[in-house]
Formats: C-alpha cells, sequence, structure tokens
C-alpha cells in the first residue's frame, strides 16, 4: 500500500511542578508507572501552613466575639419609649377630659422624640461597629482561604491520565514553587507527527478525517481512524528519517494527527497515513 507520509506516534506531555514549597514527604511514582486524572501520588509537608490557619481560625473567633447584639444593647431604650407613648397616650386623654394641660402633653411628646433619636444614634453607632467587625473578619476568612488553597497545593494530584514519562524529584528532598517533579505523556490521545510537501499540503485541512496505520514491524499494520489537528504555517527542511510522498523533497510542512488509542500504540512508533 502507498501512503501519502510517515511519521512517529507522539503524546502530549505536561510536566507536574511543585506549587508549593516545602520538603516533599511522598511521591509515590516511578518511570513508567500508569496514573489516573485525580490520583494522590504525593505530599509536601504542610505543618507550617496548618499552624497558620489555626492562628487565623483563632483571631476571627476572637474579632467575632467583640460583635454587639443590637437588639439586646437597645432593649432597655425601647422599653422607656413604650412607657413614655403610653404616658403621652394617658395624658393626652386627660387633655380631652380637661384633666392635663397642653404644656404637659407637648412635653411629653418632645421628651418621646428625643428618646427616638437616641434610639436611631444608637442603633447606627452599633451598626457601624458591627460592621466594622465584620470586615475585620472577612479580610481574615480571606487570609484562611488562601491557606486552605495552599494546603489543598501540598497533595500533589495527577493533572491527567498518562504514563510516568520522567521522575525530577524523590521523597524527602526540598521543592519550591515551580520546581519540576515528574512528567505525563498522555498516552489515551496520542498524534501522528507526519511531513507532506507542499503538492500535498492543498489536499489536507484541519479536522480532515484521515485512515493512520500504526506499524509493528514486520508488515504488521493497524488501521485507526484520524483527524488533522494541526498544519504547520512554515516550511522546514526534511527531517531525518523521516518519508514523504517525493523522497527528493527537501521542503516540508509538519502535521499532527490526533487519534484514540485502544492501548496498542506505544510513543515513538512509526505509523503512516493516508488524506
Amino acid at each position: 500500500m502507498k501512503y501519502d507520509a510517515s511519521g512517529t506516534f507522539e503524546v502530549t506531555e505536561v510536566i507536574v511542578s511543585s506549587e508549593v514549597q516545602g520538603k516533599i514527604l511522598r511521591l509515590d511514582l516511578e518511570e513508567g508507572d500508569q496514573l489516573k486524572i485525580g490520583e494522590l501520588v504525593g505530599i509536601i509537608d504542610s505543618i507550617q501552613l496548618y499552624l497558620q490557619k489555626l492562628q487565623l481560625v483563632a483571631s476571627n473567633r476572637s474579632v467575632r466575639s467583640k460583635e454587639t447584639d443590637i437588639s439586646t444593647q437597645i432593649s432597655s431604650l425601647k422599653v422607656q419609649i413604650k412607657k413614655q407613648m403610653q404616658e403621652k397616650e394617658r395624658f393626652e386623654t386627660l387633655f380631652k377630659n380637661g384633666a392635663a394641660t397642653r404644656k404637659q402633653v407637648d412635653d411629653l411628646t418632645s421628651q418621646l422624640h428625643v428618646l427616638q433619636k437616641e434610639l436611631d444614634a444608637k442603633i447606627s453607632i452599633l451598626k457601624k461597629g458591627n460592621e466594622s467587625i465584620n470586615e475585620e473578619s472577612d479580610a481574615i476568612s480571606i487570609q484562611i482561604a488562601r491557606i486552605e488553597d495552599q494546603l489543598a497545593k501540598c497533595r500533589i494530584i495527577v493533572p491527567v491520565n498518562g504514563f510516568v514519562l520522567s521522575k525530577y524529584a524523590q521523597t524527602g528532598e526540598l521543592a519550591n514553587i515551580g520546581t519540576p517533579l515528574f512528567k505525563l505523556g498522555d498516552i489515551s490521545r496520542p498524534f501522528l507527527r507526519a511531513y507532506v510537501t507542499s503538492e500535498q499540503l492543498k489536499a489536507v485541512r484541519l479536522g480532515q478525517s484521515v485512515a493512520v496505520y500504526a506499524d509493528y514491524g514486520g508488515g504488521q499494520m493497524k488501521e485507526y481512524n484520524g483527524r488533522v489537528s494541526y498544519i504547520g504555517n512554515k516550511a522546514e527542511f526534511t527531517p531525518k528519517g523521516i518519508l514523504t510522498d517525493n523522497e527528493r523533497a527537501n521542503l516540508v510542512y509538519p502535521v499532527k494527527i490526533a487519534l484514540q488509542n485502544d492501548g496498542e500504540i506505544k510513543i515513538g512508533m512509526y505509523g503512516h497515513v493516508k488524506f
């Protein structure tokens, strides 16, 4: 069978790095291990972060204890206002019956207004005090959330399904933010990197369905459904060991054909494609 292009199977590589600073307490993986997304494979020392969180939680509790119960603080003043209203109503009745003067009613009304203003002012002061406490507490809560985020990052979680291609760190070593820990290869979704000539390029388009053939050697081939996921926009010299439809072609364009792995495609295997 004549193929349009040939190349090798590659995978998307993901380097997992430390997101916090600390001693690596665990890193349970070795090169060649197959890992699943979400799997816990290591832990970085988090004791200092945890102690910071406890300190912040205690500070927040202390701040919250200063919050005022407004209803309790104004209860006595509300009782005074209620009595003053009852007294005013009683004198208004007496005034209607000629047993009290207008001045007495007006004095009680004025006193009632003073008490009401005093109540409004007290409520306003207490509310502002509580708002200040709430703002201080919210600021501490944000710091706690930041610490909790860092604590979560002390757990080394696998970000994608794949095989461990390289291991860069060991248990007991000190990791800084950005220190590479290991490299994963997402073997479930490999791609064939091939090269096409300028004459072939016009027949290739993004998203195009193509036939991919994995070469197991000895004439053994297996066909897969592939999709063109990348076409280079600059020509380059033909890499050594790569075959094209025109072996005399010096300048070629790289293409990537994505496919789903059934477990038989390995990194570095040769493959062919027909557009």
